[in-house]
């Protein structure tokens, strides 16, 4: 998990490097790509051209490829929800060492010095469940879900590009036809 190294893909820059696959794809035919393979940005990306050049039919591919697509999304989606569970259950253990820490502090009730720093100690531990809980599980099992959600969108960009490359295409469709992918500027419309 790569929850805080961000690696931001500019979609802009990914169709701009598939549409100049595309033409050479018109130019040369397919072959011609293996050239341009070793040099493209996005390792998806590269896999898929490497699958297209090595003959797989275009029906192969796309299967090929959408279940790389799906499985990537399943691994995160249970990346993510291991974080939600031991989220959700941080609090409970917090609130179990308190239980027990004034449990220890009954045991020492005559003294009651040391019962009222006892208490306060118990407590601590529900603090720690409540803010491992709040501050760390769950904000990281949010942000994987909405990195697998990133690149779930960036490889079917990906996707609909090479297969468009091996279709040959005409570069403006295919720009068209991915420019679909990148959010616009945000309407003022409420």
């Amino acid at each position: 998990m790569e929850l805080f190294a961000v690696d931001e893909v500019n979609r802009d820059a990914l169709i701009e490097e598939i549409i100049s696959l595309s033409r050479i794809v018109r130019r040369g035919g397919i072959i011609a790509l293996d050239a341009a393979i070793s040099k493209t940005s996005n390792v998806f990306l590269r896999d898929a051209l490497q699958l297209a050049v090595d003959g797989q039919s275009r029906e192969e591919l796309q299967v090929v490829l959408e279940t790389q697509l799906r499985m990537n999304e399943r691994h995160g989606e249970s990346d993510a929800k291991a974080l939600e569970v031991a989220g959700g259950f941080a609090p409970t253990i917090g609130i179990i060492g308190t239980v027990v820490g004034l449990i220890e502090v009954l045991r020492q009730f005559s003294n009651l010095q040391a019962v009222g720093s006892g208490i306060g100690t118990a407590f601590v531990s529900t603090i720690y469940g409540l803010a491992l809980a709040n501050l760390l599980l769950l904000p990281a099992a949010h942000r994987i879900r909405a990195r697998v959600a990133e690149n779930f969108e960036t490889q079917e960009l990906i996707i609909e590009g090479v297969l468009s490359v091996i279709d040959c295409l005409h570069p403006a469709l295919i720009r068209v036809r991915l420019n679909s992918f990148v959010r616009g500027p945000k309407s003022n419309a409420a």
